[in-house]
């Protein structure tokens, strides 16, 4: 099979924004705010929904990725982390659900404020997310758990961009995880939410496949690159790529809220 000059152009630029956006992903979270930009602007024909579900292909097999790298180097907090992934699991349903009924553009301005929040909250603390404290156990950390992984699943099924990076300050704040825990973690939850979008968007047919295995080989290399980063720097590599990355979000979803 042959391709055009225009097809390779537009191949080689999804696969670099996938391989960014996994770089960006296994250590903080966001790739969405790379990958989704790229695709509608590469493949202006296409669905929303086929767009989509090509995303949550491709970020699924990066974060799997980057799950698995975590998990034999680092601590996992398993207490924490599976009941919040499965809580995150079910709730990303009925997240998705809720778009018919709520136009998720209303949230915008919410996220904003939350987004800066967080940005102050960890500029103004220097030693936030710097050293391993877990904070909970038995059953009080298993219900906050739940409660932290089905509000995040709740927004990942029915907004999406910034769950990674919300995911972390969640872990740190309320369970008392450095950067680096939190982050492997968030990775966990983060395949959870993918898989049930997949649910969704693999049996009704919202995929290029094509497009989208490309995009998973690409952001399965970027997510080598920022897993091995992240390990060998520790938390305070990941600190300074969260505030990055917590920055550029803020500036996007206030151009789209007022611009």
């Amino acid at each position: 099979m042959e391709f055009t000059p225009a097809e390779v152009s537009v191949f080689f630029a999804l696969g670099m924004a996938a391989l960014f956006a996994g770089f960006i992903d296994a250590v903080v979270g966001g790739g969405g705010l790379i990958q989704i930009p790229a695709l509608f602007t590469t493949l202006p024909n296409e669905v929303p929904a086929t767009l989509f579900g090509t995303n949550k292909f491709s970020s699924v097999f990066g974060t799997s990725n980057a799950a698995w790298r975590y998990s034999r180097r680092v601590n996992m907090p398993w207490r924490t982390t599976l009941p919040a992934a499965i809580a995150a699991f079910v709730f990303s349903y009925f997240g998705a659900a809720a778009v018919a009924w709520m136009p998720p553009e209303l949230l915008r301005p919410l996220i904003l404020l939350l987004l800066i929040g967080a940005a102050i909250y960890t500029f103004a603390r220097s030693e936030f997310g710097a050293v391993h404290r877990p904070q909970h156990t038995g059953r009080r950390e298993f219900v906050y758990a739940l409660i932290v992984g089905g509000a995040i699943g709740f927004y990942d099924g029915f907004f999406g961009p910034g769950t990674g990076s919300f995911l972390i300050f969640l872990f740190i704040r309320f369970f008392g995880f450095d950067f680096l825990h939190a982050s492997a973690a968030s990775k966990v939850v983060n395949v959870a939410t993918n898989l049930a979008a997949m649910g969704y968007f693999l049996p009704n047919g919202h995929i290029l496949l094509g497009v989208a295995v490309l995009m998973a080989s690409c952001n399965v290399l970027g997510s080598l690159i920022g897993t091995h980063l992240a390990l060998r720097h520790g938390s305070g590599f990941v600190r300074k790529v969260f505030l990055c990355v917590v920055s550029a979000f803020i500036i996007k979803f206030a151009y789209d809220t007022f611009a």
